[in-house]
């Protein structure tokens, strides 16, 4: 089961790297018995296994793993387990540890250093973690079959466009993998130093890639990009790093760029998630939009919330200044929750748009840990 456990943690193209180091170390490991050791490996159902000839490879672009912890189950016999709702125990936590947070949020002096230059800082982010990324992530075609489609022999000319933080997370994996002669990719982030590490990459061909420097919340399209000419566009933990104010122009701008019934294959944080939950004092910005220790961004989504986005129905009223600095409790109109009331054609049909649960354990000191994700596919209508 170490595909599916392993795979979110290394979806991650954000700085929550030292959590992502602690739970990717309580991954269940794969192993085979010895010659002539009896096991009950054998017997158990495929998805509880541990031996990899019973165990089963997710193939459904949204089923997200299968192993599923059923009444009368020990929780503590695996480390991992999928489809896990949160118990009181932990709901209740996280809502102590949200209403802390409330109270001690980011000064105003830090929210608008933090949210004037968001580049720079993710620029420094990649300076420091350079080696952490660009790694084969096979898990992205088991749920977005559409990247087997484009990346076909004979699929013809197909334009896949990635938009950062992190671009080249999924760039050079769908290269790696790719057998059509006619594909082009663009991967594309708003900082300097990610793109610098793409074009610096051992297997960064100009033939078939294009890497540069565009913020998805611009109101330029991404160079060599037309409207109305991709196939696939990519978002893999990016909507978290922009302000709910840079949503709509973002949404926009992939919409512009899709050729109609062009695909969007997003996945990012949700709320509840132990990376939201395990924030300390200091770093609330708003409702569920926080300031990392390294000065980045992040957004925790909630299911209903994206599919309003997605959709084009974007709120009534917000401020259209990035660097606004007022929050939910200080202005509670900054984001009102009326929608708005223009006569807007539907920008994206949703057509899957899922929560992806898992309970990590530390079976040593007997903890659970629960981790979220939002994934979702969208259609250009």
């Amino acid at each position: 089961m170490a595909a599916v456990t392993t795979a979110a943690v290394d979806a991650v193209s954000s700085p929550d790297l030292e959590l992502a180091k602690q739970t990717s170390a309580l991954t269940v490991q794969e192993t085979t018995p010895e010659a002539g050791t009896e096991t009950k490996t054998a017997q158990l159902p495929p998805h509880r296994s541990h031996d990899p000839q019973y165990n089963m490879k997710r193939s459904d672009p949204f089923m997200f793993g299968s192993r599923y912890l059923d009444q009368g189950d020990d929780v503590f016999e695996f480390n991992a387990w999928d489809h896990v709702e949160t118990d009181d125990a932990y709901k209740e936590y996280s809502e102590q540890q949200f209403a802390m947070q409330r109270a001690s949020p980011v000064s105003e002096f830090d929210k608008n250093r933090f949210n004037s230059d968001p580049a720079r800082f993710w620029n420094l982010f990649y300076k420091n973690n350079t080696a952490n990324f660009f790694k084969n992530r096979k898990w992205l075609q088991q749920e977005f079959p559409v990247l087997h489609r484009v990346t076909a022999e004979d699929a013809g000319p197909q334009i896949v466009l990635e938009v950062g933080a992190g671009a080249g997370n999924t760039a050079f994996p769908i290269l790696a993998n790719n057998k059509n002669p006619k594909l082009k990719v663009h991967a594309c982030d708003f900082s300097k130093k990610a793109v610098e590490v793409m074009r610096s990459h051992a297997e960064y061909n100009t033939d078939l890639m294009q890497a540069d420097v565009w913020d998805v919340a611009s109101e330029e399209l991404p160079p060599g990009v037309e409207e109305n000419t991709v196939d696939v566009v990519l978002m893999i933990f990016i909507f978290s790093a922009l302000s709910p104010l840079q949503w709509e122009q973002a949404v926009r701008n992939i919409h512009r760029v899709l050729k109609p019934g062009g695909e969007v294959c997003f996945r990012d944080y949700g709320r509840g998630d132990l990376a939201q939950v395990r924030f300390k004092k200091g770093r609330y910005l708003e409702e569920n939009f926080y300031i990392r220790g390294d000065g980045t961004r992040v957004y925790f989504f909630e299911k209903d919330e994206l599919a309003r986005i997605w959709s084009g129905v974007f709120k009534a009223g917000a401020p259209t200044n990035e660097n606004n600095n007022e929050t939910c409790d200080n202005a509670p109109d900054s984001l009102p929750q009326e929608p708005s009331t223009t006569k807007e054609p539907q920008l994206f049909d949703v057509e899957e748009l899922g929560v992806d649960r898992r309970m990590l354990v530390n079976r040593a000191k007997r903890l659970k840990m629960y981790r979220c994700w939002m994934q979702g596919r969208f259609r250009k209508k």
